[in-house]
């Protein structure tokens, strides 16, 4: 017999499965904003496991709280202008990040602790790892506060386009201008591997595999092997199902 522990363990990988990379082919249908935003925030650099606070559980309008927060007023002006953020919600964001980074920034290796601590049943190290040359988009090998909000803009609150472009940087891991089948290859067994052995319907050996070569078989227009910027925005505007879920993180902040 199960015990409610493996129970709850086999629903909620349940419902990762489900989420877990929308722009491959499999987008939650309903996604539910409340357990998305939950999920994702946890999930960010400034949001350790079994913390209570969130940007959700902090009131922006709570001028009380911003007065304890201290960032130069110039700095914050520099980032409304670069991200679809307010200064108000720049400031709750800043305190979250300086509470859990005090040092002001995120090396890798504690961008992959934070990370693993939500797939524990599965070895996430891999896909932290390319998440965070995502975000460290000065390629000094770490997140900065800057870095971070910046991507978050584009991810929560950016345009189709927007999402789409960071998504393929993701993606296309030597920052070359296109995705090989190699490159999707690691990337969908790091996704399989996070996801560990209790995911269902259970998955075969041979479904990275599988994937990659339906992702090529939709994207790779002219079958040369590899995936380019202009045949990833094509593909993706014209599929419904990719669309719909670059809508699912809107307005969760």
């Amino acid at each position: 017999m199960k015990s409610r522990s493996q129970d709850q363990s086999l629903s909620d990988s349940r419902e990762l499965d489900r989420s877990y990379d929308p722009l491959t082919g499999n987008p939650p249908s309903k996604p539910n904003k409340k357990t998305i935003k939950q999920r994702l925030l946890r999930l960010l650099p400034c949001f350790r496991s079994g913390s209570s606070s969130s940007v959700a559980q902090s009131s922006i309008s709570d001028d009380a709280e911003l007065a304890t927060v201290h960032c130069r007023p110039e700095g914050l002006d520099h980032l409304v202008q670069k991200t679809n953020f307010s200064k108000k919600e720049l400031q709750v964001l800043y305190r979250g990040f300086k509470n859990e980074c005090p040092s002001g920034v995120v090396n890798e290796e504690t961008f992959k602790s934070i990370y693993s601590q939500f797939f524990p049943h599965g070895d996430s190290s891999m896909y932290a790892h390319f998440l965070f040359e995502a975000f460290d988009t000065r390629n000094n090998g770490s997140v900065s506060f800057e870095d971070f909000v910046e991507s978050l803009s584009i991810i929560l609150r950016g345009s189709i386009n927007d999402k789409l472009n960071w998504a393929f940087n993701l993606y296309d891991l030597n920052k070359d201008g296109c995705i090989t089948r190699e490159e999707m290859t690691d990337i969908m067994h790091s996704i399989y591997d996070m996801m560990g052995k209790y995911t269902y319907p259970c998955m075969m050996d041979n479904a990275p595999n599988e994937h990659v070569d339906n992702f090529f078989q939709k994207m790779d227009k002219n079958n040369d092997g590899v995936v380019t910027i202009e045949e990833f925005l094509e593909t993706c505007q014209k599929d419904e199902s990719i669309m719909q879920s670059m809508h699912m993180f809107d307005s969760v902040i």
